[in-house]
């Protein structure tokens, strides 16, 4: 079945597509419907939706899978995704919005806008808050598989007092020194905004988003949510589905999680953001660059957006973990051309990563566009295909058809590796890592990767003699 997958799939991206989408590529539609049952099978997805655009116009719309396979209740392009953490968009953009209008400055303490900010943060400027570089501390635990604030019986009553459990811990690390993905960097930003607008929360982003783009189907909490078009959450556990039973989170917790969306929505907001209809796309373009780390290096979080450079785009937008996430691909500046993809999930049996199955729809939906992504879907096929001829295949495919720059061959396989390995298990990411190896016999890190791979497995010998090799080739010559 999967040879037969995988056939279908080379031959769906061997198609280009033009870059322009004045019209709808012929065909896309039941290529992106291939997709996404392959998805499904690959990865046992419950129920999906998703939404690919290019300069403003829809090129597809589809859906698969079941809502609730509880009561097998079909999905549609109108299921309301619980999107979590992408409700940190939201915030940013709110954020975005008063820096466009010179009524914050990133660089300044967020103590200048937020009253009564624990002393401990005072000198911490709000752009550390906005991209996880703060170094603060987390305003709960996972307790018998609760939310739990210290000193309460669950979280935190109120936002003043879940600011103080995260104060009260020490912090993590210097500000601006590295990144820590922490909830409690979006309290502040809330507190911030609530000072600003003189309102709570909800009421600053329906007035500020969700009404002007017409938003009907976004909310937060799941209550919120009609229940015939509710996506019902389900995490993976030992290759199988279950419900994932997750708690709500605190109604002061909106500005950071339990977003509630759909897949058309989402798209409004991000082509809204793209023509300059929440504030100037040159200030977009100015604030989606990577923060500078003390120390050197890069954040990979740009003004709270997941941000990345690859084929020659920036790439923008955030996950709901392993479920949802969205992105907005844009090269050079908004105006050259933008793309927008959606793909929400409620869930997989083996807890895909969401960015692998965003990429997959930008493989079909653009291959000229983003070899990289195309990359992804060769190796999850020749990772899926037991046939005796794969790997000879996948070697004339990499020397006559990959688009990949050879300077980025080796950091793509091994990064598409890992992927693999979270998604489909170590033992078919083995056959890529294997692959680095020969296309780069003399790469330390290649070598490194695959004996971490057979360690994963529980092969110890193998793994310490592959240790053995990489560590021996790292070493300086004489």
């Amino acid at each position: 079945m999967y040879r037969t997958l995988a056939a279908a799939l080379i031959c769906a991206l061997a198609i280009a597509l033009p870059a322009s989408a004045r019209d709808v590529p012929t065909g896309l539609s039941p290529r992106l419907d291939a997709q996404l049952q392959s998805n499904r099978e690959r990865y046992g997805i419950a129920g999906q939706a998703v939404l690919v655009a290019h300069n403003g116009q829809v090129l597809y719309q589809g859906a698969s899978g079941e809502r609730d396979p509880a009561t097998h209740a079909p999905a549609t392009v109108d299921t309301i995704f619980a999107a979590q953490s992408m409700a940190k968009l939201l915030t940013s953009t709110l954020v975005m919005q008063l820096v466009d209008q010179g009524k914050v400055d990133l660089d300044a303490p967020a103590s200048r806008y937020v009253p009564d900010l624990p002393a401990a943060w005072q000198g911490i400027h709000v752009r550390d808050f906005i991209n996880h570089s703060s170094g603060i501390g987390e305003y709960y635990d996972r307790v018998d598989n609760r939310w739990v604030s210290k000193g309460y019986i669950g979280v935190a009553p109120d936002l003043a007092a879940a600011l103080k459990v995260a104060a009260a811990a020490p912090m993590q690390f210097a500000t601006g020194s590295r990144v820590q993905y922490t909830q409690a960097n979006y309290l502040v930003l809330t507190a911030l905004l609530e000072a600003h607008y003189r309102k709570p929360y909800p009421a600053i982003a329906r007035e500020r988003i969700l009404q002007p783009l017409k938003m009907t189907s976004t909310s937060w909490g799941v209550t919120s949510v009609p229940a015939t078009r509710a996506a019902v959450p389900y995490i993976g556990k030992d290759g199988q589905l279950q419900p994932a039973n997750e708690d709500p989170w605190p109604d002061y917790g909106w500005g950071h999680a339990d977003l509630q969306t759909t897949v058309g929505d989402m798209n409004r907001f991000l082509q809204a953001l793209a023509t300059g209809k929440l504030l100037r796309t040159a200030t977009l373009e100015k604030l989606w660059q990577p923060q500078k780390l003390a120390g050197g290096g890069s954040n990979f979080f740009s003004t709270g957006w997941d941000t990345t450079r690859s084929d020659g785009y920036t790439q923008v937008g955030h996950d709901g973990g392993t479920r949802v996430r969205a992105r907005l691909a844009y090269k050079g500046t908004l105006a050259n051309g933008y793309w927008v993809f959606v793909y929400l999930t409620n869930g997989s049996a083996r807890n895909a990563w969401s960015s692998t199955l965003v990429e997959s729809t930008m493989a079909v939906a653009a291959p000229e566009e983003f070899p990289h992504a195309v990359l992804s879907e060769q190796l999850i096929a020749y990772a899926l295909d037991d046939s005796a001829g794969a790997t000879e295949a996948v070697h004339r495919w990499l020397g006559d058809s990959n688009q990949v720059a050879a300077s980025e061959l080796e950091r793509a396989i091994n990064a598409d590796g890992y992927a693999i390995r979270e998604s489909l298990g170590a033992r078919k990411a083995l056959k890529v890592f294997a692959l680095n190896t020969e296309l780069y016999p003399d790469s330390a890190n290649a070598w490194d990767s695959l004996a971490e791979c057979h360690a994963a497995l529980g092969e110890k010998e193998t793994a310490d003699r592959l240790y053995a090799k990489a560590k021996a080739l790292a070493k300086p010559a004489p």
